[in-house]
């Protein structure tokens, strides 16, 4: 006989399930133009309210259906003196490692064809740029539903990074129906702005001061000025 909690488990995957389907119909319904600037406004947000990106390591992970790309950003970190990280899957239902990326690294393609670095010693980030396909009112983040950023943040808990997740204003839901192994975001940046986690709850900070009319859209734009290749694609081949 099915439990009544294997029965509630089973309705809540069902209904993840389709609110994710939703969401990420949504955000690939976006257009090119829409998706650039979203982008810049969330790397000058970034930019700006997290002065301590530019120190450290800095993990995010390579963008697939039209997630806000924190490339161009983490150029931008590298130069500044950050490492920048990529998630790695070394088995499955087991906590994810990060291993340094820059451009020249070796890469491999993994689960949904997302490249990640070949080889490599094992990185503890300090910050990690986390995708999200929706976010509620007190900062749980819906993922793609592996459960791997979950058990990898579980894991780090004695070296707690800062997990800054990002996600764009139509990925706002009232709630993801957290449970006990849902672990939440410590910050969130959208197009909009940026939000800190207090109490329980999702508090909007705003638009850092400092990044409010400023230029650092102009610098950030790489990608018609980058040789190609620079993204990790084959340089042989073009990029759309």
């Amino acid at each position: 006989m099915t439990s009544a909690k294997n029965m509630q488990h089973a309705e809540l995957t069902a209904w993840r399930k389709n609110l994710r389907r939703e969401l990420l119909a949504r955000r690939q319904a976006l257009p090119a133009d829409r998706l650039h600037a979203w982008r810049l406004a969330m790397d000058r947000h970034l930019q700006y309210g997290f002065p301590g990106l530019a120190k450290g390591v800095v993990a995010f992970c390579w963008p697939i259906r039209n997630e806000y790309d924190a490339r161009h950003l983490m150029r931008r970190l590298r130069e500044q003196g950050a490492s920048t990280a990529l998630p790695v899957v070394l088995a499955p239902k087991t906590p994810l490692i990060f291993r340094e990326w820059h451009p020249g690294v070796e890469m491999e393609l993994g689960k949904l064809d997302i490249p990640y670095p070949k080889a490599g010693a094992g990185l503890v980030p300090d910050t990690v740029l986390l995708p999200m396909i929706g976010f509620d009112s007190e900062g749980y983040r819906l993922g793609y539903g592996g459960g791997f950023f979950d058990r990898t943040l579980e894991s780090l808990r004695e070296a707690k990074p800062l997990v800054i997740g990002v996600s764009f204003e139509l990925g706002a839901i009232a709630t993801i129906r957290p449970q006990p192994w849902d672990i939440p975001m410590d910050y969130v940046v959208t197009e909009r702005g940026v939000y800190r986690r207090d109490a329980g709850k999702l508090e909007f900070l705003g638009v850092p001061s400092n990044a409010k009319g400023s230029s650092l859209s102009s610098p950030v734009c790489y990608a018609d000025e980058i040789a190609p290749g620079y993204f990790g694609e084959d340089p042989e081949t073009p990029r759309d």
